[in-house]
């Protein structure tokens, strides 16, 4: 599309005046939305700044900078991480585990300083994150390399992923801004990001992560920066590194620069004058540790002044001039009376621990989460262990380990569900997966999911069907499955709240209208476990109808191109639940005659195989995609010596660098198009 600046930018503006009052608007908003808590505007008016900054960036390519919010999403899939080696170590600190080993810190300071012990030290505190330290570069004010703590002389290059942190600027503002900046920080995962991160990573049949701090960790460490701009890290910044062209007294006054230039600081940093401020600190913390959003697992107390934290110096691993005072672990003993059955969204049956009431940090537990059934075999958790169960926060306690000492043999093992505990339908555990997992399409847990998804505009695309009427059609009882939908009438909408007769027939017209879409689409519809879009149309160009997908044997679908075991088993373990047939069937009663797809034969793309990487501009993977099979032709995705074309777009990364190796043909966009073109 041909932008006219008449629509960026007013007639005494041009198009760069206009993209760097953008940039400036986005990192303020992203500042009062990520670090102050505070934003001012809707996120659909953010969203227009960046389409409109996106815009801009794509007519005008030599107006892209690196520290263009733009670049926060993630460039190119790296093939390993680089080392790089610190100017001054990253240290670790010493331990303190209660107020008497804080308080011998303090004696430890006052005597190399030759200090009386009544005098009273400057100290500044701070909450002890528990996530990823990494040290952070900036040069004339702009990011340019960020690395992992490592051993604390050489780390990895985590450059691209930390871009994707929007709390964090890529540019530095404000005033007096160094020359050379090393930031130390720590990278963490909220408590509500964690949980989300896990509940996706069950419901696809995942492992979950432990807890918050490896979950941050395995975020930044991802070799892909577009799966890390996907999780919502965030980071503090604590110490300072070389500073070349700053000159900081105390640690008060690195934090106080820290904030005007822009970086995140911990809000809950704190001057402490005199050791006994400091050990009420760390009660204090300890008493706040539930409520906090994030995980600390302590408080560090540093001393303010660097002419002070210079006279003390280091010693081998650690500065003397600060302390990690650590809280005591969350954890309680108790007994596993029973394992119970939980039925997720995408029909995941996970195990649920049933505990003898314990309190652990002022609460009362009487749940605990077992993760999944190799967990529990891993762990050899039986019903009536003695077991140590930890709470982390908000984040749902575990079952940590077994005390099998404390066995006196009538014990149970505990076996996966043979059946779904909500339906009866068959539990099905798919190979390659831990997740065991309810095959039923109307399993009452999966329904609120299936029947939005069934709707969406890839799949039958019933218009105005969102997620508050269907919210409604459930309360009120109206569908028990995505056939219900086929049967509603004009009555039954007319008892939503705040329904007209004009909303209600286009509702209805909607639903009337999906009863002929496309085979493929209606495949993809029902959500068969791993059949996306394309599986789903490749189904409908090889079986023709429901009738013969339904009948179609283990051989006969992995014979298809693309289709592997662990997708041919998911769609026979539909096809053989008789409750999905029985929807299916009520779904045909009720005149859903679904078209027949026939893949053309004979294009210009007839034979040949695409594979699309980097960063499309002239066109969307959709649309290219769809492109090539109208010509005949397959879009793959993964490149071998059969692939015929890769088709590059910007930072093209591993799959280029595949076909270059295999000799396969690379084209730009521009070179596809022209395939495209009549020949003359």
């Amino acid at each position: 599309m041909q932008l006219s600046l008449l629509d960026v930018a007013s007639p005494e503006d041009g198009p760069r005046t206009r993209v760097d009052e953008l940039r400036r608007q986005l990192e303020h908003h992203n500042r009062l939305y990520y670090v102050l808590d505070t934003p001012a505007i809707t996120d659909a008016e953010y969203d227009a700044l960046f389409r409109e900054l996106q815009r801009l960036e794509e007519q005008y390519p030599d107006l892209v900078t690196p520290d263009s919010p733009t670049q926060r999403v993630g460039g190119a899939a790296l093939e390993k991480f680089t080392p790089v080696t610190h100017r001054l170590p990253l240290l670790s600190l010493e331990n303190a585990t209660n107020a008497e080993e804080i308080r011998e810190f303090d004696l430890r300071v006052k005597k190399v300083l030759g200090l009386p012990q009544d005098e009273a030290i400057s100290y500044i505190c701070e909450p002890k994150m528990d996530g990823l330290a990494v040290e952070l570069v900036y040069e004339d004010g702009l990011l340019t390399v960020a690395s992992t703590r490592g051993d604390g002389v050489t780390g990895e290059d985590v450059t691209e992923n930390i871009r994707t942190i929007r709390s964090l600027p890529l540019r530095l503002s404000g005033e007096s801004v160094p020359g050379l900046l090393e930031v130390r920080g720590e990278v963490f995962l909220s408590l509500d990001a964690f949980q989300k991160i896990n509940a996706e990573k069950e419901e696809n049949g995942e492992a979950p992560f432990a807890n918050p701090r490896n979950a941050a960790a395995g975020s930044l460490r991802q070799l892909d920066p577009r799966i890390t701009a996907r999780r919502p890290l965030s980071l503090y910044c604590y110490a300072p590194g070389v500073a070349e062209g700053a000159d900081f007294l105390s640690q008060q006054e690195f934090f106080a620069a820290l904030a005007g230039w822009g970086l995140p600081v911990n809000p809950l940093v704190r001057p402490a004058v005199g050791i006994e401020a400091a050990v009420a600190y760390y009660d204090e913390m300890q008493q706040q540790r539930e409520s906090l959003p994030y995980e600390i697992d302590g408080t560090v107390i540093k001393v303010d002044s660097f002419a002070l934290q210079g006279e003390l110096g280091e010693k081998s691993r650690s500065p003397r001039w600060a302390v990690a005072c650590k809280f005591p672990p969350r954890q309680a003993v108790t007994v596993l009376e029973d394992i119970l059955l939980s039925v997720g969204r995408t029909g995941v049956i996970t195990p649920v621990a049933q505990l003898r009431p314990v309190e652990i940090s002022g609460v009362t537990v009487s749940r605990a989460t077992l993760h999944n059934w190799d967990e529990i075999a891993l762990k050899d958790i039986r019903i009536g262990d003695t077991v140590v169960v930890e709470r982390a926060g908000d984040v749902i306690p575990a079952v940590v380990r077994v005390l099998p000492e404390k066995r006196t043999g009538a014990e149970q093992v505990a076996f996966p569900p043979e059946k779904c505990p909500e339906c009866g339908s068959a539990a099905t555990r798919i190979a390659d997966e831990v997740a065991v997992r309810c095959m039923g399409l109307a399993c009452p847990p999966q329904i609120r999911e299936s029947i939005a998804h069934f709707a969406s505009r890839n799949a039958m695309d019933i218009d105005g069907l969102g997620d508050k009427f269907v919210e409604q059609l459930l309360s009120l009882g109206l569908v028990q499955s995505v056939a219900d939908l086929y049967y509603l009438t004009r009555d039954d909408f007319m008892r939503f709240e705040r329904m007209g007769d004009k909303l209600a027939s286009n509702l209805l017209g909607a639903i009337e209208a999906s009863k002929q879409r496309e085979l493929g689409r209606l495949i993809f519809a029902l959500g068969i476990r791993h059949v996306g879009e394309r599986t789903a149309k490749a189904l409908a160009q090889a079986f023709g109808s429901l009738e013969n997908l339904e009948k179609a044997t283990f051989e006969e679908l992995v014979s298809i191109r693309d289709i592997g075991a662990t997708v041919a088993q998911s769609i026979r373990s539909f096809f053989d639940n008789q409750a999905n047939i029985d929807v299916i069937q009520r779904m045909l009663a009720a005149g859903v005659t679904p078209t027949e797809e026939k893949k053309k034969v004979g294009g210009r793309f007839s034979g040949k195989s695409f594979v699309f990487t980097g960063a499309l501009t002239r066109f969307t993977r959709d649309e290219a995609r769809q492109m090539v099979e109208d010509e005949g032709g397959n879009a793959v995705g993964s490149v071998s010596r059969k692939t015929s074309y890769v088709v590059a777009g910007e930072d093209a990364g591993s799959k280029l660098n595949k076909a270059r190796e295999l000799g396969v043909t690379v084209l730009t966009e521009d070179e596809f198009i022209t395939l495209l073109e009549p020949a003359d």
